[in-house]
């Protein structure tokens, strides 16, 4: 049976900011000097509208920031690296936000290194002291070079997920708050302008104990950062045992921090969730699954819950975690494969960034509907949305639009299996682990190719508009005036 859509254009509406496409994340520091990197970050531009880009490690021995201590015991630090890292951010227009992380060896109270490829030292300082000093050299460089009014726009996030193995404080609340304010005045001791954060833990942990600690003993905070993922158990980010499908997760630990800061002594904290994407490790991120997902949690995360939420992340090149990777479909979290080829999750983000900047309501959970403020235009979002341990089956929409009597056509962009996704294209060639500059070329063009030719535009009864969806698939429909 059709499923049917109304949508009320001259209903009420509510700001709706594109909270998802502001901010993305990256693997660690030194990825970031790569070509490759930065051809990647132009071709996400060319789509979004991206301002900040999260990576680990700004103090990791490929940065080189700490080169010795002088005869006085004062630390000499090197910026050459650094500031081709940041210099390249802003030359392709974005800014950086700045995880403060990790410790550099020199500085560490022990040699505590992470099982992540690239070996961090997730250790705390053996003396407070010198990481103060860094923290305020660092910052008072960034000042120097960039001027305040520009790093005054960045954000410094303390660290990243403490409350796991990336921490090696003990006992491991305490010492982290304690590192967060030590490096909070840091900041704050070059100038009150600079924006520090945090306590960027996984699974939504510790945000209300972290505002309230910070109110108790008066310690600058300036945003919330936590993350989630739709496989974190319920038990872990809700501390109860309860079956929550992976297409609420998401949204369900946003609501939670929400509710957390609306009731603490900050409760106009902006919350960023500075880690999110649409699994982990399912075989799910090459496909087109990553579309609904993303469209289904944007539809419950609006409507001002959350102030920014940082997809991880925007590329596989370099992608470092657990090593290079061996083939450019591996399940990676990016958005553009190795090889500088999009993928379907990279379409989705294309097709979702035509919505608008006030919402309509809706009462269909598998729909959103936006309208433009500049051109009165309606944008809405239908998916079909499966389940990870699903098949699916393809479910049909009727659009009905009322109040836009002057709408002549509409575009429609589909991303399915056969719209926008090179993965059926790189199977057919024998699924090369290493696929030829000619085969890159032919998979980059295939998934535009594909997705312009899902573009469709209907102009006959517009306002009536019948859709079939494939499993998984997701639609974005612009109902055009003129």
């Amino acid at each position: 049976m059709d499923e049917t859509i109304v949508i009320d254009a001259a209903g009420s509406t509510s700001p709706f900011p594109h909270f998802w496409e502001h901010m993305f994340g990256s693997c660690h520091a030194s990825i970031t000097l790569c070509e490759d990197w930065r051809n990647d970050l132009r071709t996400l531009k060319e789509i979004v509208d991206v301002r900040y880009v999260r990576f680990h490690g700004i103090f990791e021995r490929n940065v080189g920031i700490y080169d010795h201590q002088d005869e006085d015991g004062n630390l000499v630090l090197n910026f050459t690296r650094l500031d081709l890292i940041y210099d390249g951010l802003l030359r392709n227009g974005v800014r950086p936000f700045v995880e403060l992380s990790f410790m550099p060896e020199e500085l560490a109270a022990k040699k505590v290194v992470h099982p992540f490829w690239y070996h961090p030292i997730v250790a705390p300082p053996k003396d407070p002291k010198k990481w103060s000093e860094l923290i305020y050299k660092f910052a008072q460089h960034l000042v120097e070079r960039y001027g305040l009014a520009e790093v005054a726009d960045w954000y410094f996030e303390v660290w990243n997920e403490p409350n796991l193995d990336f921490w090696a404080g003990n006992p491991t609340e305490p010492t982290y708050y304690d590192f967060y304010k030590i490096t909070a005045n840091a900041l704050k001791a070059v100038s009150p302008l600079l924006r520090v954060g945090g306590p960027a833990t996984a699974q939504a942990a510790w945000v209300d104990r972290f505002i309230q600690y910070c109110a108790e003993n008066k310690v600058p905070v300036d945003f919330v950062s936590t993350h989630v993922y739709p496989n974190d158990t319920s038990l872990n980010v809700f501390g109860e045992k309860k079956k929550i499908p992976q297409s609420e997760m998401v949204a369900l630990a946003v609501r939670k921090v929400y509710d957390q800061v609306k009731a603490s002594a900050n409760p106009e904290l902006p919350i960023i969730f500075s880690e999110y994407n649409a699994g982990l490790s399912e075989d799910l991120l090459d496909t087109p699954y990553v579309g609904a997902w993303l469209a289904n949690t944007i539809r419950q995360c609006s409507g001002g819950l959350v102030a920014e939420m940082s997809y991880w992340t925007f590329t596989d090149a370099f992608f470092e975690e657990g090593g290079v990777f061996k083939s450019p479909f591996s399940d990676g979290f990016g958005l553009i494969a190795t090889g500088g080829i999009p993928k379907a999750s990279y379409y989705a983000f294309k097709a979702l960034s035509h919505l608008g900047d006030q919402q309509l309501s809706l009462n269909n959970q598998s729909a959103l509907a936006t309208r433009n403020s500049a051109s009165n235009s309606v944008v809405a979002a239908v998916w079909n949305y499966v389940a990870p341990d699903e098949t699916g089956s393809d479910r049909t929409f009727r659009i009905q639009l009322k109040g836009a009597p002057h709408t002549k056509y509409a575009r429609l962009y589909v991303v399915d299996d056969d719209h926008g996704s090179p993965l059926k294209e790189w199977q057919a060639m024998g699924s090369p682990a290493f696929p030829t500059a000619d085969q890159q070329a032919k998979l980059r063009r295939h998934a535009a190719e594909t997705f312009a030719a899902g573009v469709q535009v209907v102009g006959k009864d517009p306002t009536g508009l019948s859709l079939t969806l494939k499993p998984s698939a997701l639609a974005v429909i612009e109902f055009c005036q003129s």
